[in-house]
């Protein structure tokens, strides 16, 4: 069984769809004038851009992203045997204790590792709303349960150097309100190289509550704190992330908010290193 299946349609028509035809019209005239005297070609292929005026990847590269297909494993979020519909969860993931449910658009490879290293590292942050339209597509029954999203931090060394948070940019667009609940408390070496035990250790104390921006006021740092955890308790959360590799990241931002009083913290990313053979 192939573990994911590509995309039919860009998520770009798929909202061109639901237009009338001359509200689509003035955009029609603007992708002609631009690929005349432009040409911009498409950020990850080189190729031609279909709709220039509205993603700088284009139809064919988003057709071409590999995305899982149902039954998922309920915690790493790869796709499981079908053979086996009384395990939700796979053998791996059994293994490891309080492990984070997580619901992934497809594996951190091909045109979808393209696009992302497209939106994250050449700034190109008109992307989002495509991306989280394939998350939605993927996690619709996730989304629709949460109460807040929560887009995972970056240190605010790393932020200043690149302009925006990937993570904040992507749960903007996902629906539900978004608390900027956490914080980068300590910069933590790149997790590229490290192994799954080491990742664990580089993120241990990296995260913590974020106090709430309380707009005009003399708020004391108490007050913003309670703001915080009051917008987490009783709460499902969840967490919002570009790729997710080993969990480790996730797992200490949901260890933070399950000591908020978080009721339930779940993810949601649009890629996934894949992690041994789905089974």
């Amino acid at each position: 069984m192939p573990s994911g299946s590509k995309s039919p349609t860009s998520p770009l028509s798929s909202a061109a769809g639901a237009r009338p035809d001359h509200a689509l019209a003035p955009r029609r005239w603007l992708d002609a004038a631009l690929t005349l005297i432009l040409a911009p070609p498409c950020a990850t292929c080189d190729g031609p851009l279909d709709h220039p005026s509205a993603s700088a990847v284009c139809d064919a590269c988003w057709s071409a992203i590999a995305r899982w297909s149902p039954p998922w494993c309920a915690c790493c979020g790869q796709p499981r045997s079908p053979w086996r519909p009384e395990a939700d969860v796979c053998p791996r993931c059994r293994r490891i204790p309080g492990a984070i449910a997580v619901r992934v658009v497809g594996p951190y490879e091909g045109r979808l590792r393209d696009v992302l290293h497209t939106f994250k590292y050449d700034g190109r942050r008109s992307l989002a709303p495509a991306l989280a339209a394939l998350m939605k597509a993927q996690s619709a029954d996730v989304l629709g349960t949460a109460d807040v999203l929560v887009p995972v931090p970056l240190h605010r060394v790393r932020r200043r150097a690149r302009g925006f948070n990937q993570a904040h940019d992507l749960a903007s667009t996902l629906g539900p309100p978004v608390v900027a609940a956490l914080q980068r408390v300590r910069a933590t070496a790149a997790q590229t190289a490290l192994s799954a035990s080491a990742r664990r250790r580089n993120v241990r104390g990296a995260f913590a509550l974020a106090p709430a921006h309380l707009g005009r006021g003399r708020w004391s740092a108490a007050a913003r704190q309670r703001a915080t955890i009051d917008a987490i308790a009783g709460r499902v959360v969840v967490l919002v992330d570009d790729v997710i590799t080993t969990g480790a990241t996730l797992e200490a931002c949901a260890a933070v908010l399950r000591a908020a009083g978080a009721a339930d913290v779940r993810a949601v990313t649009v890629a996934r290193a894949v992690i041994g053979r789905p089974r």
